[in-house]
């Protein structure tokens, strides 16, 4: 069952990052299909976000989903967007990487 919640979380933190991105394309949600699609993305995360709450501790959830969906925003940003970042936000974002790797290797509430 453990693998399965993984992947549902994957999911959602992929729903809500395609959401994300939605957002900085619907400019101001002044354009109707990436508006949509900001609605379709967060709504589909927030579903799969509730499946794992069955299995899984809200706190290490958002953890992982916000952690996560940070960094992979960054990185859309960066590629996708031009958007640059300084020697502080890069350690940042690897200081939320190594955060989740020790919940999920030390944490007794991280199923695991």
């Amino acid at each position: 069952m453990i693998p399965h919640v993984y992947l549902i979380l994957f999911l959602a933190i992929l729903a809500e990052t395609a959401g994300t991105t939605a957002l900085q394309a619907s400019q101001q949600f002044t354009r109707l299909w990436p508006s949509v699609m900001v609605v379709l993305g967060y709504g589909i995360s927030f579903y799969l976000l509730a499946l794992t709450l069955k299995v899984m501790p809200v706190g290490v959830v958002y953890a992982i989903w916000s952690g996560l969906g940070i960094v992979f925003i960054a990185c859309i940003g960066y590629l996708v967007f031009g958007q640059k970042l300084d020697l502080p936000a890069v350690i940042g974002t690897g200081m939320i990487l190594a955060g989740i790797v020790v919940i999920q290797l030390f944490s007794r509430t991280a199923p695991h």
